[in-house]
C-alpha cells in the first residue's frame, strides 16, 4: 500500500472511548483511528491505567516493525533485555524494538501514554 492511499483521520478527545480491548486488562484504549486510516499498516492507541498496580504482569515480547511509547501523564516502570530496569514518566519516550522480552513491573493510578506501532496488529508472545 502506498502512501496514497491513506485517508485522512480525526480523533477527537471529546468523543473519547476508553475500552478494554488492548492486550492487558490493567488498562483500558483509546484507539485513535490510525489503522483504519493507514489499512493497517500502522497503528495508535492512547492507553490509561485502570488503577496503580505492582506486580501480576506477564513476560513477553512483540514481533513487529515498529513500536514506541511517550508518556504524557504518570509513570511506568518495566525491565527489557537491553535496558534493564526502567521507569519512565510524563514526556519521555521509548522505542522498542521487535522481539525484545519485556515486563512491565509497575505503574501509577494516572499512567497515561500514546503507543504507535507498524503494523497495527501483531502477534505477542508470553516468554
Amino acid at each position: 500500500m502506498s502512501s496514497e492511499a491513506f485517508k485522512f483521520s480525526v480523533s477527537y478527545a471529546r468523543d473519547a472511548a476508553f475500552e478494554p480491548q488492548g492486550l492487558w486488562s490493567h488498562f483500558v484504549y483509546r484507539d485513535l483511528g490510525i489503522a483504519g486510516a493507514t489499512g493497517g499498516r500502522f497503528g495508535a492507541h492512547v492507553i490509561r491505567a485502570k488503577e496503580a498496580r505492582e506486580g501480576g504482569f506477564t513476560r513477553h515480547k512483540h514481533e513487529l516493525e515498529f513500536q514506541m511509547f511517550i508518556i504524557l501523564k504518570g509513570w511506568f516502570k518495566f525491565e527489557c533485555e537491553e535496558g534493564g530496569v526502567v521507569t519512565v514518566h510524563a514526556g519521555d519516550c521509548v522505542h522498542q524494538p521487535s522481539g525484545m522480552p519485556h515486563v512491565t513491573l509497575a505503574c501509577s493510578d494516572d499512567l497515561e501514554l500514546i503507543e504507535i506501532t507498524s503494523p497495527a496488529e501483531f502477534p505477542t508472545i508470553n516468554v
